[in-house]
């Protein structure tokens, strides 16, 4: 059973936990700003230099993790991020966003994520924001972008 105290952990996306991914998704009002696991998934497979990742809370898939991951241009770049409506406010997207900075910073020049969101009431720029992202000003495809220093 899942609860606020349940450890959170990132895990290789497998034959195993694949299926759990792909069902998992966020609310109706929050559909306009994430893709779907499964979309997500086909693009991390057909692009290079991404790193996927399942986010569990203890032994249950709660969410999902996918980062543009490129150590040639020292580029990180939180390309996905959801955490499924039903775990949502538990403290598991703020603990998987750390291990994902925890990642990061682990990689050649790793001082840096970045990301951009769709703006919106239901949308998840309150959550970065709180996390210490910081938006550039710039606006690409109707998202805002925004940047995290990991070294502060």
């Amino acid at each position: 059973m899942v609860e606020r105290s349940s450890v959170v952990s990132l895990r290789i996306i497998d034959d195993e936990n694949v299926r759990a991914v792909v069902d998992l998704s966020v609310s109706q009002e929050q559909k306009a700003f994430v893709a779907s696991n499964v979309f997500s998934l086909a693009q991390a497979f057909a692009t290079s230099n991404v790193w996927v990742r399942a986010v569990y809370a203890d032994e249950t898939a709660a969410g999902f993790v996918m980062l543009a991951d490129d150590p040639d241009t020292e580029r990180y770049y939180l390309w996905r991020f959801m955490i499924d409506e039903r775990y949502q406010h538990m403290g598991f997207g703020r603990a998987a966003m750390s291990l994902m900075h925890e990642y990061v910073a682990s990689r050649p020049g790793g001082t840096k994520v970045s990301l951009s969101f769709v703006p919106g009431d239901a949308g998840p720029g309150p959550f970065y924001k709180s996390l210490g992202y910081v938006e550039t000003g710039e606006v690409k495809d109707g998202e805002v972008e925004a940047v995290l220093d990991l070294t502060q």
